[in-house]
């Protein structure tokens, strides 16, 4: 527990927040629409795909281990935030399956899918990760590709996006991949925007 001790309320509050933002555009838009995000949160939809395992458990063990890998660069309190985020995620997510879609006409509007996704996941990254959280692995690792490499974040994003929705054509349509890089354009710049605020 000492792990958690000295944390912000405000700073908790924030990550929680944006991690409900991130699971409810994944859920709602994501999922129902087949235009999927790139690094874990695409890497989830894609195993929800193969082998029906749900992103609330698939995203806690995935993000678990990135962050094992990260624990040194990163810092105690930056992964106490991050467990936070990454248990309220699952627990939103698994609330919103729960519910059900709320909208789920939208899917017949793909490009609206797209943008949408990408203001719900960017919002939600953003938000979490101004906190000194990361809901997802990948916005761990794209900060350590950051650190030790010239490219900015939303570039070191884009990079493991591009991986993961190469093999996400195992299960959407080509047609809809053009519509899965507009997210992860979008939410990409979305999060660099938010993140230079900082800098």
């Amino acid at each position: 527990m000492l792990l958690f001790k000295h944390l912000e309320k405000e700073r908790v509050l924030y990550a929680s927040l944006g991690s409900i933002i991130l699971a409810f555009g994944l859920f709602n838009i994501h999922s129902q629409s087949q235009i999927s995000e790139g690094g874990i949160l695409g890497l989830t939809l894609l195993l929800d795909k193969w082998f029906f395992i749900s992103p609330s458990i698939t995203s806690a063990i995935l993000n678990l281990l990135c962050y094992g890998m990260a624990w040194k660069e990163m810092g105690n309190k930056f992964i106490a935030y991050s467990l936070i985020s990454i248990i309220a995620y699952s627990i939103a997510y698994a609330s919103f399956e729960t519910i059900g879609p709320l909208f789920p006409w939208i899917s017949n509007y793909p490009l609206v899918c797209s943008v949408l996704g990408a203001c719900f996941v960017g919002f939600g990254v953003g938000i979490a990760m101004r906190s000194g959280a990361a809901p997802g692995g990948d916005d761990a690792l794209a900060l350590l590709i950051t650190k030790y490499t010239p490219l900015k974040i939303q570039w070191a994003y884009l990079l493991t996006d591009l991986i993961v929705l190469g093999l996400s054509l195992t299960y959407i349509p080509f047609s809809k991949i053009i519509y899965s890089l507009i997210t992860v354009m979008i939410s990409g710049q979305i999060i660099g925007l938010l993140m230079k605020k900082d800098s």
